[in-house]
């Protein structure tokens, strides 16, 4: 597979307005760009560190993935995301070695990325996705 960098590191929180003071005042990062993913029914909200972003995800419904993460393990690192020419290119790549998808097939992401994530039963226990 051809990873080009570290796209993003996902952050599950329980709120976002919460967290800018501490990745604004005390880190010293800017805030860019703060968006509502309807489907995957998040906020997100991202920081640029050189080339790699971090993006906060606060859940916007209680049944949702990242509401469901904060419930079970807390708040804090929920994936890691590695940009990659063709995102379906990676995802049959992967899954030609055994790999276990979320995704069989890119979808629409926050920042109009297209993505895909990879089951963290195959990764080492780290939640991947893939995007461009």
């Amino acid at each position: 597979m051809d990873i080009t960098h570290i796209e993003h590191l996902g952050i599950a929180v329980k709120s976002i307005e919460a967290s800018l003071p501490y990745y604004e005042g005390v880190l010293g990062l800017k805030c860019y760009n703060i968006e509502v993913v309807e489907d995957q029914k998040v906020k997100t909200a991202f920081f640029k560190v050189g080339q790699t972003k971090i993006e906060l995800l606060e859940p916007t419904s209680e049944d949702s993935t990242i509401a469901k993460f904060i419930e079970k393990k807390g708040e804090g690192i929920h994936h890691i995301a590695f940009a990659v020419p063709s995102v379906q290119d990676a995802l049959d790549e992967v899954a030609s070695k055994g790999v276990q998808l979320i995704d069989k097939a890119p979808r629409a992401g926050a920042e109009g990325l297209s993505i895909a994530f990879l089951h963290p039963k195959s990764t080492c226990g780290v939640l991947t996705e893939l995007c461009m």
